[in-house]
């Protein structure tokens, strides 16, 4: 044992210890910030056993949440693609897992399939083989990972289960190879159980196919499969690895990720094939806990995070989770969160084909609130890291560590992370390296705390930052004509279908988007018409106006005002729709996502046939919304439901319809409001719904602002501020006394849910006369908000973005 070892141990909870051996809450080597518990010795041991690592990485695809990267301006691009992918830099992703696109809503939108119709195949649609061959390009040694969620009708007469499922997978791997990219992994059909035979014909495929070293992932769902791994020998040979979603409960603290006797018993790999789904910056705490200790609890070697990238809208599910936000391609603006830095934790300080060592990783003082640790080795070398997590320590801990077992007694690099922070230069920080004495060095690590300790070098954060965020400014057009056939149009998003450029139809040159879906999908989530969108949610007074063609019998829409949609059971969307039918009927709808669909305005105009051109526009003003066809106005009703949002394209099932020309042209409403984000001055933080809770009750808070949904405020003529554009903030049980929480509750017209948005910035209630407040004058996220008298202090002011 060093003679610093022995040291520590005599110095006690209550002593002060050697500073130049102390890591302190900053990451800056010093005195201890809190006394520190008795240390805990920790062997760090070469020799032992253990699981061979497998990588950290992250998911593209389970809907669109990659699809706005694509259309991001240079340098911001590929800042992202090197904060996600480059070794070194940032997250330094080990596995990207990619959707197999299948046309069809998979979560936050739809992805197009390389094979509409059986006959048909282009291996360029989408931005998936992009990603991967940044990726690629940034992070050689990468592994790739294939997976469907959904898949076009024409497969199997419906049916995913199929000899036609396999052979489009084998479409797909060719697909890749024309893009020099080698899938390692394929996964069988997202999170919707398993077949065992089909398993074993897509192993026989792959091998007779020329793939026979693409590994296959069973079942992407729960642990139910290694009970058939374990009992059919010829299924077991098929499969390579045990991929399991959410082992440490779905969107949990990852606390405990324990697995069932079965899959560890089976011999095989065991993944976590997801996991997160939790917000870029507040997922942080639970990552750190779940890659340790999915490891230390179920031997899980790989930590796969959904999504990779939150570059979507705000008014799509889960529009912040990832490793990044990156929303606003038009103005260039991105965040990376503290998930990225928690990946890079582990990522940055390993690779593929390292081991981990058993006996060196486990609970601190076997305590699991202590924090937990895993060692690993390098697999060619002497080198070793220890990543440490103490995200729910309640006070300083010294670790005295002892290195043996052939590994390196080269100097000790720690990086830190201090997890509650949200000051980003508190973030990936590299203190001052540890030189060990007789194999022994010892660590005082801070609560809710990472920290990496290696002999390896090559770790970095990057330095690169975005631009502020700003409005899609109107006017807006498109004609199409500048796009590659086969590609999406610049900021247009799926959400149902597969809306994509052709040469136009009905005599007309150029380019046009064409729903090419000529068949219901087999679909993940609920069906739903095929449609798109595109735009600014803040959008409210405003004129959209497009060509339409119909190629067969069927509809087509012009969508406005589009705002929240439904994923999981209904599919449906707030907005308002133009439909026209071949036969000339049309009609103004108003729909929403419990799958309403009300019919504001209906009539009949000369029949628009098919293979002919005609145009549409539906226009905003307030309450007033218009519609015209061919130059004619056919309807004006007042309805107030939607207040703003984005416009899009739709079709009936099947209907192959083309748009072209599109146009939104800024308009005037009066007092219609406006929607955007609530932000306070003194705090920089956006009022936000906590966890994109739609319960009514919720109190708000202050949170990091970051486009999300939860933070989209809308003042409505009647005085209203509503979010998800169906709850109002409201004062909690109708109270007009300081101190009366703010929350959300279900839109009625009370006074208590009346608000007067002042020229010196505060918002008071109608009913009350009090200021909305900050409480305590807090600034931090998680400040609770609530109403209180009106004092001028900066916690009271607010300004819209």
């Amino acid at each position: 044992m060093s003679a610093f070892s022995r040291l520590f141990r005599r110095l006690r909870a209550s002593t002060v210890v050697l500073a130049s051996l102390l890591l302190t809450a900053g990451g800056i080597v010093g005195t201890a910030a809190t006394p520190a518990q008795a240390a805990t010795s920790i062997t760090i041991n070469g020799a032992s056993g253990g699981r061979t690592f497998d990588g950290v990485g992250a998911i593209s695809g389970g809907g669109g949440n990659s699809r706005l990267l694509i259309d991001y301006p240079e340098p911001q691009r590929g800042q992202i693609l090197d904060y996600l992918f480059r070794p070194g830099y940032g997250a330094s992703l080990q596995i990207l897992k990619a959707e197999i696109g299948g046309d069809t809503n998979s979560t936050s939108g739809a992805e197009p399939s390389h094979q509409h119709t059986r006959s048909d195949l282009n291996c360029d649609r989408g931005y998936e083989w992009w990603l991967m061959e940044q990726a690629k390009a940034r992070n050689p040694n990468i592994k790739l990972y294939g997976l469907a969620w959904g898949a076009p009708g024409w497969i199997g007469g419906g049916n995913f289960w199929s000899t036609d499922t396999i052979n489009y997978l084998l479409s797909w791997l060719g697909c890749a190879r024309q893009h020099g990219l080698g899938i390692d992994y394929l996964g069988g059909w997202n999170e919707r159980g398993y077949n065992v035979s089909w398993y074993q014909q897509l192993r026989g495929a792959l091998n007779s196919g020329g793939y026979g070293n693409v590994k296959i992932v069973a079942a992407d769902s729960d642990w139910a499969v290694a009970g058939d791994i374990n009992s059919n020998p010829a299924f077991a040979s098929s499969v390579s690895a045990i991929g399991t979603h959410y082992p440490c409960g779905y969107r949990s603290s990852q606390s405990n990720c324990s697995v069932p006797s079965a899959a560890t018993s089976s011999g095989k790999t065991l993944w976590a094939s997801e996991n997160g789904s939790d917000d870029y910056n507040g997922g942080a705490q639970a990552m750190a806990r779940g890659i340790n200790r999915g490891y230390i609890d179920g031997r899980m070697t790989a930590y796969l995070n959904w999504p990779v990238v939150a570059a979507l809208t705000p008014n799509l599910p889960y529009p912040t989770m990832g490793l990044a936000l990156a929303s606003q391609p038009w103005s260039g603006s991105y965040s990376i969160g503290k998930n990225t830095w928690v990946m890079a934790h582990t990522s940055q300080f390993t690779a593929p084909g390292w081991r981990y060592l058993d006996a060196s990783s486990g609970y601190i003082g076997g305590n699991r609130n202590n924090g937990s640790y895993v060692s690993l080795k390098s697999a060619n070398s002497d080198d070793y890291s220890t990543v440490i997590e103490t995200m729910d320590a309640g006070s300083a801990q010294t670790l005295n560590f002892n290195v043996t077992g052939g590994l390196s007694a080269k100097t000790v690099h720690v990086w830190s992370t201090d997890v509650r922070s949200g000051n980003s230069a508190d973030h990936f920080v590299h203190a001052t390296d540890i030189t060990p004495s007789g194999g022994g060095f010892s660590l005082t690590v801070q609560p809710g705390h990472m920290y990496s300790l290696t002999t390896a070098t090559g770790q970095g954060k990057g330095t690169a930052v975005g631009p502020g965020r700003g409005r899609l400014s109107l006017p807006y057009s498109d004609s199409f004509d500048s796009y590659a056939t086969g590609t999406e149009a610049k900021y247009l998003m799926d959400w149902q279908g597969a809306f994509e450029e052709v040469g136009c139809g009905g005599g007309r040159n150029g380019k046009c988007v064409r729903q090419m879906s000529p068949q219901k999908p087999i679909t993940w989530d609920a069906l739903s018409d095929p449609h798109a969108l595109l735009g600014d949610v803040g959008w409210s007074n405003y004129t959209v106006s497009s060509d339409v063609m119909l190629e067969q019998p069927g509809y087509a829409e012009l969508i406005g005002r589009a705002n929240a949609q439904d994923y999981n059971s209904t599919g449906g969307l707030n907005a308002y729709h133009l439909r026209v039918s071949d036969t000339g009927a049309w009609s103004v709808l108003n729909s929403n996502t419990a799958g309403n669909v009300s019919t504001l305005a209906r009539g009949t105009t000369a029949a628009l046939g098919t293979n002919r051109w005609h145009s549409l526009s539906l226009t905003f003003s307030g309450t007033t919304i218009t519609a015209v066809i061919d130059g004619a106005t056919v309807g004006s009703v007042n309805d107030r439901t939607w207040a703003g949002g984005q416009i899009g394209y739709a079709t009936s099932q099947g209907e192959t319809a083309q748009f072209d020309n599109l146009s939104i042209t800024p308009g005037s409403g009066g007092n219609d409001g406006t929607t955007g984000a609530i932000v306070g001055a003194g705090s920089g933080r956006c009022v936000d719904v906590p966890n994109q809770s739609q319960t009514p009750g919720t109190q708000v808070e202050l949170w990091d602002c970051n486009g999300g949904s939860n933070q989209q405020w809308t003042d409505t003529p009647a005085g209203e501020l509503r979010v998800y554009d169906r709850d109002c903030l409201d004062a909690s049980g109708q109270g007009t006394s300081p101190g009366t929480k703010v929350d959300i509750w279900d839109c009625n017209g009370g006074s208590n849910q009346q608000w007067t948005i002042r020229a010196d910035g505060t918002i008071t209630g109608v009913q009350s006369g009090l200021c909305l407040d900050a409480t305590g004058a807090g600034t931090a996220n998680g400040t609770l908000l609530q109403l209180w008298t009106c004092n001028g202090s900066s916690n009271q002011k607010w300004t819209r973005d």
